[in-house]
């Protein structure tokens, strides 16, 4: 309904659910904070025992409806959908929470706080929605103000994390906070570019069309031929670049070898493949769905 995929929905509560259990078992009873209209939620749950799961929507759904426009129509629903469900899972790992003991071991705090709200909001960003807050009003600077984004939420966070500091955070415990801040951006970071990691190979060779008919035939991958040109010899010659899966990249240089032992040839990774041969068969079906 309205272009809404439910495959979609329930990643997101997933997610929903796997940032919220580590928001209460990791962030709350161990007197972490957070950056964002999160780090905001808790600072009041500190200071004055709101309840997070009330803050985090009176904070979060004015600012919706002010960005709505920025976000489109099926990302603003995703984010009403995510942030309604942030809450819902909140009030309820709150009620009963799971006890552990680990205030003894802030490292181990800090990095499971990390990962856990890392994930959950990778695979809430992977799927389309967002939990609104600073990303609506970075979206709204740069509109008008001309800021990067990434400048906004990096000064929005760094003000909630040191008000956080200056209130109700200890030093050491700020400085926890800024590892967890951390590895729960690197876990997105993870999450977006996709845990699948292909290669792509860049082949300069004067049998450019010969690994190309074999790269096609044997491995049954595609091969663009691009037009390059030497800068110091001034010679044109065919550039083959091809994308082939992890695990395949050592039978692309086995072929190279073979043909030209002395092909120039650069590999990269690439987190991220869509289109025929990864998400899409040679009919131009989806893979999966």
């Amino acid at each position: 309904m309205f272009g809404v995929k439910i495959k979609n929905v329930i990643f997101i509560l997933l997610g929903a659910a796997i940032f919220s259990f580590g928001l209460v078992h990791f962030n709350m009873q161990n007197n972490l904070g957070e950056g964002g209209f999160t780090g905001i939620t808790l600072l009041m749950y500190f200071l004055w025992g709101w309840d997070p799961a009330v803050t985090n929507i009176i904070l979060n759904v004015p600012v919706f409806f002010i960005g709505w426009k920025y976000l489109g129509r099926n990302t603003f629903i995703y984010t009403i959908i995510g942030t309604l469900s942030v809450s819902v899972f909140l009030a309820i790992f709150q009620i009963k929470p799971f006890q552990m003991d680990l205030q003894s071991d802030m490292t181990l705090v800090a990095l499971f706080a990390g990962v856990f709200i890392g994930v959950g909001l990778g695979i809430i960003f992977r799927y389309g929605g967002t939990t609104g807050g600073v990303d609506i009003i970075a979206r709204l600077v740069h509109q008008y103000a001309g800021w990067s984004m990434g400048k906004t939420m990096f000064l929005f966070d760094a003000i909630v994390i040191a008000t956080s500091v200056l209130t109700y955070l200890e030093l050491v415990e700020g400085m926890y906070t800024l590892v967890a801040v951390y590895i729960s951006a690197r876990v997105i970071d993870f999450i977006q570019e996709g845990a699948y990691s292909a290669r792509g190979a860049t082949i300069i060779s004067s049998n450019s069309d010969e690994i190309a008919e074999i790269i096609i035939k044997d491995m049954d991958r595609g091969v663009t031929v691009l037009a390059g040109r030497g800068s110091f010899t001034g010679e044109t010659r065919d550039v083959l670049y091809c994308v082939v899966g992890r695990n395949e990249i050592v039978r692309l240089k086995n072929i190279i070898k073979g043909i030209d032992p002395h092909a120039f040839v650069a590999v990269s990774s690439v987190h991220d493949v869509v289109g025929e041969g990864f998400t899409l068969d040679e009919n131009k079906n989806p893979i999966t769905d």
